[in-house]
């Protein structure tokens, strides 16, 4: 049998920040700035390390490393009830995702304005076009803000960034 190529949904974001690809790396990879832009959490700095946000809420591993160049990682997501898992268990997966796994690539370009920023993540399962571009739209806002020291509460930038996608936020099934 031949092998087939499959078409596969990404979302795709191309920004560019005020800043040094220094400066918008560590927003991207340290635990004190997680919260900034994304909630609380960790990835750690390596090939194969753990990375844990919002609580346990989503766990990968760490598949690309080059401090102020590239970082990606698997991304699994998990319901607030298997957020209690030790990160040992999410590395070794041995909880196990309803939702299938996917792919975050975040490629960082240095350019005489600051830094180019290309966030790409895939597969995205049909019912959550909508839902992953205002989220991401929203974290990428919160990024941008946060490196001119702002910070906005997250809730108000997710609902303009539903209006921009044409979703109602409180209609949504919780």
């Amino acid at each position: 049998m031949k092998g087939e190529i499959l078409p596969e949904s990404a979302v795709r974001f191309v920004r560019n920040l005020d800043a040094p690809p220094e400066k918008v790396w560590a927003f991207l990879t340290e635990s004190g700035r997680l919260p900034e832009w994304y909630g609380d959490g960790s990835i750690e700095p390596r090939e194969g390390g753990a990375v844990t946000l919002m609580a346990g809420h989503i766990r990968g591993v760490v598949t690309g490393w080059r401090p102020q160049k590239f970082l990606a990682y698997t991304w699994s997501v998990f319901q607030p009830g298997e957020a209690s898992a030790s990160s040992s268990e999410a590395v070794g997966q041995t909880k196990e995702s309803a939702w299938p796994i996917s792919y975050l690539e975040l490629l960082l370009e240095d350019t005489d304005k600051g830094t180019r920023l290309t966030l790409i993540h895939r597969p995205i399962p049909e019912p959550m076009h909508k839902l992953t571009m205002i989220g991401w739209h929203t974290m990428l806002d919160m990024i941008a803000a946060g490196l001119k020291g702002e910070f906005p509460p997250r809730l108000d930038v997710m609902h303009r960034n539903a209006e921009v996608y044409g979703v109602e936020l409180n209609a949504l099934k919780r």
